[in-house]
């Protein structure tokens, strides 16, 4: 493919059986070749999403002492404020040229589970970010688990079987700030190749071009979102769980053209993660005499905890 394909997930929510069927067939065969897809009828409405804009640019513009407060230690960066170049990808030393913040799980969970979901934090300089945050996460956590179901219906599964593993998962929802750039970066990009950790990631229309994702070709493709579109990308997880029959494609935000470092970026991916006790053991039916399998088993928290470690957010 040279090109993301567009799907409107209206025909498989109210579509006629064919709709669905075909909605399912174009998905799947998309996250086999490329493992990338642009979703139009959405759960995300204009208004919600323009609001959550406004709230992540006047948080970013806050003062670095202030924003510097709500930056929890040892926290791994689950929750709350993450300061520029802490994070980089799996491999990498140079720190990505980005701040971010996260929301997470919003639902009640069950005791077991709580070690696992940190508390949201409260921004208080800001009266409104926190609600519009939860709005946000709350509506592509309802897009997700539907295209979950289409998923799980390509892969020959029950259309509900990742419901219960993803009700209360413990997803994040990222506002990122890619500031401008003030000299010539040294080895570093505003997000360094990578895969994503999750299931799958549903990502907001960036506000500025920049989102590359490496073909079967081997070749840098742009990947950028229509208007009401929202780029959704499969994750090591579910990759892993189908023995990387869909794919998780490395993708990378790269730095502008010098002309354009002076502006600010801004992006919203939200991270679709199951509970932390989900097996992601790959799924028989993914296993083939051409295709044996190709990971040992592991929980999801586990697989998190590693590749925590691996993105420099935690010690061990």
């Amino acid at each position: 493919m040279t090109a993301i394909p567009s799907l409107d997930l209206q025909k498989f929510v109210s579509g006629t059986r064919a709709q669905r069927h075909q909605f399912v067939a174009d998905l799947g065969h998309a996250y086999e070749e490329i493992g990338f897809v642009a979703i139009s009828g959405h759960y995300l409405t204009t208004a919600l999403k323009d609001s959550l804009y406004e709230q992540i640019k006047a948080f970013f513009d806050l003062p670095e002492h202030i924003k510097k407060k709500y930056e929890i230690e040892g926290g791994g960066g689950q929750r709350g404020y993450t300061s520029f170049g802490k994070e980089h990808a799996k491999g990498k030393k140079q720190g990505d040229l980005k701040e971010f913040w996260h929301f997470g799980q919003y639902a009640e969970v069950i005791p077991e589970l709580k070690p696992h979901y940190p508390s949201n934090v409260v921004v208080e300089e800001i009266s409104t970010f926190n609600e519009v945050g939860k709005a946000t996460f709350q509506a592509l956590e309802k897009t997700a688990i539907v295209l979950l179901q289409a998923i799980a219906l390509y892969l020959g599964l029950d259309a509900h079987y990742f419901d219960d593993f993803v009700a209360t998962g413990n997803s994040i929802l990222r506002p990122i700030h890619y500031p401008p750039i003030q000299a010539a970066p040294k080895n570093a990009e505003r997000a360094a190749a990578h895969g994503d950790i999750n299931l799958i990631t549903l990502l907001m229309g960036a506000h500025g071009r920049g989102l590359q994702v490496l073909n079967k070709n081997n070749k840098w493709i742009d990947a950028v979102a229509g208007e009401n579109e929202l780029m959704v990308n499969v994750g090591d997880m579910l990759s892993r769980h189908t023995n990387n029959i869909l794919k998780s494609t490395i993708h990378r935000v790269v730095n502008p053209p010098k002309a354009l470092w002076g502006t600010s970026r801004y992006s919203v991916p939200f991270f679709m993660h199951p509970v932390a006790t989900m097996p992601l053991n790959v799924l028989p039916q993914c296993i083939k005499a051409e295709n044996p399998k190709k990971f040992d088993d592991i929980t999801a928290g586990a697989f998190l905890h590693e590749r925590l470690i691996d993105l420099g957010l935690i010690k061990s």
